[in-house]
């Protein structure tokens, strides 16, 4: 029960790995502060788990900020929510374009900002885990969008470590291989596409999302006291190869 008296915001918490993040804080004794896009998705995590909950639609600039305003003051902050689109390069849209930044980038920034303004003035420290992926190392055909928004992420959360880090807040990133998410069964569901994204990690399977979520509540918890400023691929060895 480590996070015993602790509060956590975590966007994205209806599904996959946002929803395990959850879950494996509330049985750790956290209160949880659950925010997506979805009512149908957070009336059935209220089943399961006691949250609070907000909805949002995260491409929503005004709406994200008003909503992150409201969740705080928390202890820590996960930036789960992410999105995604399939297209080619040559056919991917500025309107798609814009719509993944808007969630998988700019959301972050504006929750992390409310975030931390709040710690920075009461003086007290925290810590934040943006939930990037492997896709900001690697050129995967068809995720253009997708890979410069979780690039930009990385970026985002190096600038982050070195400005709050300062405050004794602590910003990490994890980058998760393909996690058996709905999105992720979605993106790999041609059997020759998943096999050569197997065929490349030496753990021989993709990530389960409660795999993630025992690394995401590792970097918020005060064991990682000394870790800031990562980009830290949780991938079975896909990065080795």
């Amino acid at each position: 029960m480590e996070f015993q008296g602790k509060s956590v915001l975590v966007t994205g918490a209806g599904k996959g790995i946002g929803r395990a993040t959850a879950k494996l804080l509330a049985e750790r004794g956290a209160q949880v502060v659950a925010v997506t896009r979805t009512k149908e998705d957070l009336d059935s995590l209220e089943s399961e788990i006691d949250c609070r909950s907000i909805v949002v639609d995260l491409a929503d600039a005004a709406a994200t900020r008003k909503a992150a305003a409201a969740a705080v003051p928390v202890d820590y902050l996960v930036n789960c929510a992410g999105t995604t689109a399939l297209d080619p390069f040559l056919d991917v849209t500025t309107e798609t374009f814009d719509w993944i930044y808007a969630v998988n980038t700019r959301a972050p920034m504006i929750v992390a900002q409310e975030y931390a303004r709040d710690r920075v003035n009461r003086g007290v420290p925290g810590a934040i885990v943006n939930v990037s992926s492997v896709s900001s190392f690697i050129g995967f055909a068809d995720h253009a969008a997708y890979c410069a928004s979780k690039g930009a992420l990385d970026a985002l959360t190096r600038v982050m470590a070195n400005e709050l880090g300062r405050h004794q807040i602590r910003v990490n990133a994890i980058n998760p291989t393909v996690t058996l998410t709905p999105m992720a069964t979605k993106a790999w569901s041609d059997p020759e596409k998943a096999a050569r994204m197997l065929s490349r990690i030496p753990l021989g399977r993709f990530a389960d999302p409660e795999d993630v979520a025992e690394v995401i509540l590792y970097l918020l918890s005060d064991r990682s006291a000394m870790l800031n400023g990562l980009a830290l691929p949780v991938d079975g060895g896909f990065m080795i190869n």
